[in-house]
């Protein structure tokens, strides 16, 4: 059942914690940065999540006004996405993703989602600003994405691209160590873990702007 639980504090934060406070809320938030999430995607990204407890959470969510529901691109079903005020929630589930890379790894069996690994792209970037723009096909678990590198910047969008210069398949796992380890792109395309369609440098571009000295490592 959904909780009622409150801090009884009137801080912002206690407040706030009251809304986004409760386990998965805040993930739930993240896979809806991206793009509008049915029920079902939802589950396939927060696999250790059980449905009892996801709608639990998608109801108070929705109660609390920072996600509703409307129709999804699938013909006859819906989809969650985040309404104005829960979109305020982004730099701040991004900074929790900035601060957390410095946290202790999860034991196995952990999980990474698509939106995890791409939310982490658009904040390490540092895409050579006089470049050409390169924009990459990416397919992970079954998703595409569309990743733009232009004017120092890379942006993410769900869906097809009109044109690309590169298309890549691959786990969301897979990319992150691709990203920590651009070198290991040949090895991945050799033993099938990693498909590559169309201009092998593009994709050696997007994870070299992501690979930088200075940066943490992927998730």
């Amino acid at each position: 059942m959904p909780t009622s639980r409150s801090y009884r504090d009137s801080c912002g934060i206690a407040r706030a914690l009251d809304v986004v406070g409760e386990r998965w809320a805040l993930l739930i938030v993240r896979e809806l940065l991206l793009t509008p999430r049915r029920f079902s995607e939802l589950r396939h990204a927060l696999p250790h999540v059980s449905s009892n407890v996801l709608a639990d959470r998608l109801r108070e969510l929705e109660k609390n006004g920072v996600i509703r529901q409307g129709p999804a691109e699938t013909e006859g079903s819906t989809a969650y996405r985040l309404t104005d005020w829960g979109r305020k929630l982004e730099p701040i589930v991004r900074g929790l993703g900035e601060w957390g890379v410095d946290a202790p790894q999860p034991p196995e069996p952990a999980a990474l989602s698509a939106s995890s690994v791409l939310i982490f792209m658009e904040d390490a970037a540092r895409p050579d600003p006089a470049a050409p723009p390169t924009v990459c096909r990416l397919d992970l678990g079954g998703r595409v994405w569309t990743v733009r590198l232009a004017e120092g910047r890379l942006r993410v969008r769900a869906g097809e691209a009109t044109t690309a210069d590169a298309s890549l398949r691959a786990d969301p796992k897979t990319l992150s160590a691709l990203l920590n380890d651009p070198s290991a792109l040949e090895s991945a395309c050799a033993d099938g873990s990693v498909a590559v369609v169309g201009d092998l440098s593009a994709i050696r571009r997007l994870l070299r702007a992501v690979n930088r000295d200075d940066r943490p490592a992927a998730p």
